[in-house]
């Protein structure tokens, strides 16, 4: 028998502003779907000498469809089964809402009879509040009106990753410059050669390359720190971290250091489109072993990046600008860019970290060495 088809309008309203209390199930059992649901409060009411005939109308239609099977409580989203009142109920169900949205200010989240009577008062497609009653409002302060957004999937999963990353890797940052001019002068090189529609390798694409060849003679920056041990990886993926709607996402250019620039060119754009278009596979945003993110091309000249757990490392790139540099004892004008690299010292220490971003270095300001 359902809960309404039990008590009498004056359950709800034992006195005034109060609630019944709450159900007495033990936490995470539900009551039988079969049987009454635990007492809210005819009890006190047939004490009080109340006479069940002297019921209004509306009670005694309620009387007459005791004989109907108990309808199946609404849940909400989160599968939580709905508290609310049998007054609550009632009226829900005479103004056609669905208990499931309306937020419950009593008990335990329990809704009420005002929760409804809010919920049915609301503008169509506006929420009611879901403040407690007596609650005062909060008042508008120095920083405006509150707009309160909730967290996609995506987002919540980015925020997880990234706290557990800072709370558990002890980070370490290493900083150098490295001069890009002959990289420079070789992509402005490459482009005048290409054809039409051919894929042009951007910096970062001669990032990931260099990274990927400095993996391979620095084995344990393209590792991991798991369960007290090391692992360390026989394929270099390196992932590369692109801006999306929903927060940060980081796909996987496979096998980087077995690919050319062109290639690699290829493969960043291919999955940088399938994260934009959502077509990106769980594969490809699991498969790295190392990261670079690269902010240069919003103008940022240095930073330092949050490794990608359980990886050993990120690469943060800055931007390249021309600025003047000594060579033979003579001031030049040179194209210098900023990297500084991210550790997990429980892994890469500080003498190995610093030995992988000198060859990545290296490699870099002779650019010829990155298509052998």
């Amino acid at each position: 028998m359902a809960d309404d088809e039990q008590k009498t309008p004056q359950e709800d309203e034992t006195a005034e502003g109060q609630e019944p209390q709450e159900d007495s199930t033990t936490e995470g059992q539900e009551p039988q779907a079969a049987g009454p649901v635990a007492d809210e409060g005819s009890s006190s009411s047939q004490a009080a000498g109340e006479d069940p005939s002297s019921a209004p109308p509306a009670a005694e239609s309620e009387a007459a469809d005791a004989g109907a099977p108990a309808a199946a409580a609404p849940v909400r989203e989160d599968g939580e089964r709905v508290k609310a009142s049998p007054l609550a109920r009632r009226l829900a169900k005479e103004k056609g809402l669905d208990l499931s949205s309306i937020a419950g200010s009593g008990p335990g989240g329990r809704v009420v009879k005002s929760d409804v009577e809010k919920a049915s008062a609301a503008p169509a497609g506006v929420a009611p509040s879901t403040q407690p009653e007596g609650a005062t409002p909060a008042a508008e302060t120095a920083k405006g009106e509150t707009r309160i957004q909730e967290l996609t999937k995506a987002q919540q999963v980015v925020a997880r990753r990234m706290a557990e990353s800072k709370a558990t890797a002890p980070h370490f940052y290493l900083t150098l410059e490295i001069e890009m001019t002959k990289a420079v002068a070789a992509r402005k090189a490459i482009k005048a050669a290409a054809r039409e529609g051919d894929v042009v390798p951007s910096f970062n694409d001669m990032v990931v390359k260099a990274c990927a060849i400095a993996l391979t003679e620095f084995p344990k920056a393209n590792g991991a720190y798991k369960d007290g041990r090391f692992e360390l990886y026989s394929r270099v993926n390196v992932g590369v971290a692109v801006a999306a709607e929903e927060g940060l996402v980081v796909p996987t250019v496979f096998d980087a250091d077995r690919k050319g620039l062109r290639q690699i060119a290829a493969d960043t754009r291919t999955v940088a489109a399938k994260v934009r278009d959502g077509s990106i596979t769980p594969p490809e945003l699991s498969g790295g072993t190392f990261t670079v993110s690269n902010l240069g091309m919003f103008g940022i000249e240095e930073f330092g990046a949050v490794i990608n757990q359980p990886q050993a490392g990120i690469l943060a790139v800055g931007a390249i600008r021309e600025a003047p540099a000594v060579r033979d004892g003579q001031i030049v004008p040179a194209q210098l860019m900023k990297v500084t690299l991210s550790c997990d010292h429980r892994i890469l220490y500080g003498a190995e970290g610093a030995e992988f971003l000198a060859r990545v270095r290296q490699l870099l300001e002779e650019p010829v060495s990155l298509a052998l």
